[in-house]
């Protein structure tokens, strides 16, 4: 007798006798408070909730701005290293803020918790919550509020599945954040994940990404809040995608730890997330300096005709890249002898130029029983293995590739301190962290299987949890090994994945993108994204990755690329993607063909001058940029924001991600369309002066000015002191008094 299919999983509630069943899963919600404490020597700013369902939450108030959130339905809290955090944050959520005073009132049907800035409103049924801002010397203005609240969801077999926090989502309300989405800045009506992924070629509507920033900004009648959801699993984020004014954030386990921000400026809730999660070191001025990279630079005598010929046009230029064929066999750490048979020779004459040199290393190691990186990490247990105990080989350029486990402390020490001879005798200047989503190629998930272990700080966990921060944790052991190296030296590190907090550790840009004006204006949108979600030090690869590009697309992008933090041109050349594993021959081929050059002067007499006036103004303002990161660096501010943090009050301004304020004082309305020789700017409200006319005008207003291809359409707010360098070829050419 053949029995009734069933479904793939069940709730346990509808389980039938001794029927058995492929999987069956438990949902957890809030219940009725049962007990109530506030935890000892926190000074009263951490409060511990239990509800009849099992579902526990955890209150920490860390300042009067900022609250941590802590739900879980297990019969404790897991343990955390807090990869997110600052240290000083991280020590406020053990210790406690001294200068912190709580007011805590219990109600007939709920709890609430004052600080100066916020009051938070608990729910004794159901733990859902509200939180109030002052308004005329009242908590009376709510800007955030629970809607069905917190949900878990367990299986038999696979744990938790899913948790989710579900609140409201007022009709006009804007989010803005999450990292480097390449959509509309306002989030608005979109669903998005965050998984870093190897996302070669990538679209506007290409989700997820490369990083994992699960921070966003919710701008609700003129007043602003934010919420940081550190959770490392996959999450999900829902912006009011079906219309019911209802927004969410998920993810596929742990516990649902949320911080809430508050502002009410946008700007606040900048500097104060910068304070959660850290603020980056100053870099060396030549970082800010313009950057020439591809796939690849060689043979060395490729890598002088290339420098020699930006000294010889003049085009300032501070770095060379050297990519991946810079190896011996793609192994890290190691030279190709054939194509630099003489590197340190070369490093010392490009410096002697002005030229600092970058080389990637990647995670990726060659399984070579000659190899000495590959033959330690394996005697000393330092690769990611299986669950049955197996070495986990997987697939990158250098073809069988084993992985270093970042999440073990021994193991960051020993990887940072492999860069000893590429940095201390080589002289190599700089470093980017590639393929450390950790990209895997030949398999669908681009990436390595959920179940590989990790070691986790001592705790242990697997891939699953780990994933989106182990390229954060690649470039932790990075920075920390050259700081060691070189405690002297302002380290310069660059990274494709991470994780929110990564801004400690390295500089980022956007990815594998395309040589076209839609990613010219992807561009634009996601490094303002990135600045506002702590990664300041971004840019993009200018002129598209992958394809062909033009005179003209270059120009421009070299134009907004100046006022990006980081100013790069990178290009795949002749190349493919990973996943083909090129054939040289093909490549060497195709180059006779057509090399694809990307350098600024590649593109014959009419765009070289305008390329190199694009280039010069960076230098130009390099010390007003400077001061704009010493800035940042000390407060968190963005350098780049979009025109809605300059005043989020002007409606107008909500949905404008064209133009976008670079320091305090410029305003940058980059061309992004193939022809646009007219633009239609809005200035919002105050005096502005275009800066390369002195022609005045008044905020509030549109305006049409004329876009050559010899201009960029730039803006000086009035009473603004624009310092200026002269033009040089690299930063230290000459020395300013």
């Amino acid at each position: 007798m053949s029995k009734k299919k069933l479904p793939h999983i069940i709730n346990i509630k509808d389980t039938v006798g001794v029927e058995r069943y492929d999987d069956v899963f438990r949902e957890y919600v809030p219940e009725t408070v049962t007990d109530f404490k506030h935890m000892p020597d926190q000074n009263g700013a951490t409060v511990l909730f239990k509800t009849a369902s099992g579902v526990q939450l955890k209150v920490c108030f860390l300042t009067d701005s900022i609250v941590r959130f802590s739900y879980t339905y297990q019969r404790d809290y897991m343990k955390d290293p807090l990869y997110a955090l600052s240290d000083k944050a991280k020590e406020i959520l053990t210790q406690g803020n001294p200068l912190l005073t709580i007011e805590t009132k219990i109600h007939d049907d709920h709890f609430t918790f004052e600080t100066t800035e916020i009051k938070v409103h608990i729910s004794k049924h159901d733990l859902k919550l509200s939180i109030y801002y002052r308004e005329n010397q009242r908590f009376t203005h709510k800007i955030i509020e629970d809607t069905e609240g917190v949900y878990f969801r367990e299986t038999l077999h696979k744990g938790t599945t899913e948790i989710r926090c579900t609140q409201a989502a007022p009709r006009g309300t804007a989010y803005y954040g999450l990292g480097d989405k390449a959509c509309s800045l306002d989030l608005r009506g979109g669903k998005y994940e965050n998984w870093c992924t190897d996302a070669y070629g990538f679209g506007a509507k290409t989700d997820p990404l490369y990083r994992a920033i699960p921070f966003f900004y919710g701008l609700k009648e003129g007043a602003a809040y934010g919420i940081f959801f550190d959770n490392m699993y996959k999450t999900y984020f829902d912006f009011d995608s079906s219309q019911k004014e209802e927004m969410s954030f998920a993810a596929e386990g742990g516990e649902l730890t949320y911080y809430f921000i508050a502002g009410p400026e946008l700007l606040d809730i900048s500097t104060h997330y910068a304070w959660l999660t850290g603020k980056p070191e100053l870099p060396p001025l030549w970082a800010l300096g313009f950057h020439q990279c591809r796939w690849s630079y060689f043979p060395q005598q490729r890598v002088t005709e290339v420098a020699d010929t930006f000294r010889r046009l003049k085009i300032p230029c501070d770095a060379i890249y050297l990519d991946i064929d810079y190896m011996d066999n793609y192994k890290c750490f190691t030279w190709n002898e054939t194509f630099f048979p003489q590197h340190i020779a070369l490093i010392h004459q490009l410096q002697d130029a002005g030229f600092q040199t970058v080389v990637m290393i990647d995670p990726g190691i060659k399984v070579d029983d000659d190899y000495a990186v590959f033959t330690e990490g394996v005697e000393k247990n330092y690769f990611l293995t299986r669950p049955n105990g197996e070495l986990m080989i997987g697939q990158v350029w250098p073809g069988d590739s084993v992985y270093p486990d970042f999440t073990n402390p021994e193991v960051r020490r020993w990887f940072g301190l492999l860069y000893e001879k590429l940095y201390v005798e080589d002289g190599v200047s700089g470093f980017w962290n590639d393929m450390n989503e950790p990209a895997n190629f030949k398999v669908l998930s681009k990436t390595i299987a959920d179940d590989i272990v990790h070691n986790y700080e001592n705790i242990g966990a697997n891939h699953k949890k780990i994933h989106n921060v182990y390229g954060q944790q690649m470039t932790r052991s990075t920075a920390e090994g050259l700081k060691k190296l070189k405690p002297e030296k302002r380290p310069f590190l660059l990274t494709r994945a991470t994780y929110a907090g990564g801004q400690r550790y390295a500089a980022t840009w956007t990815g594998d993108n395309l040589a076209t004006w839609e990613h010219l204006s992807i561009a634009n949108r996601q490094v303002q994204r990135l600045n506002i979600s702590g990664f300041c030090f971004s840019g993009s690869d200018i002129g598209g990755f992958a394809e062909k590009t033009t005179g003209e697309l270059m120009v421009r992008w070299l134009q907004l690329g100046a006022f990006h933090p980081f100013y790069r041109v990178h290009s795949a050349g002749n190349n493919a993607s990973g996943d083909a594993l090129e054939d040289w021959n093909i490549v060497a081929a195709a180059a006779k063909i057509d090399r694809l050059d990307q350098e600024p002067w590649s593109f014959g007499d009419n765009y070289t001058p305008h390329a190199k006036a694009a280039i010069e103004l960076r230098y130009q303002l390099l010390p007003y940029l400077y001061t704009a990161f010493w800035e940042h660096c000390e407060t968190g501010k963005p350098i780049l924001k979009p025109m809605v943090f300059y005043d989020q009050k002007d409606t107008q301004l909500r949905n404008s991600d064209t133009e976008f304020m670079f320091g305090d004082y410029l305003l940058v309305s980059p061309v992004l369309k193939k022809g646009q020789r007219k633009q239609v700017i809005y200035l919002p409200k105050g005096i502005w002066f275009d800066y390369f006319t002195n022609e005045r005008f008044i905020g509030g207003n549109k305006i049409i000015i004329h876009t050559p291809l010899s201009k960029i359409p730039l803006f000086v707010k009035q009473g603004a002191v624009i310092p200026l360098y002269p033009v040089q070829q690299f930063v230290s050419e000459k020395i300013i008094d």
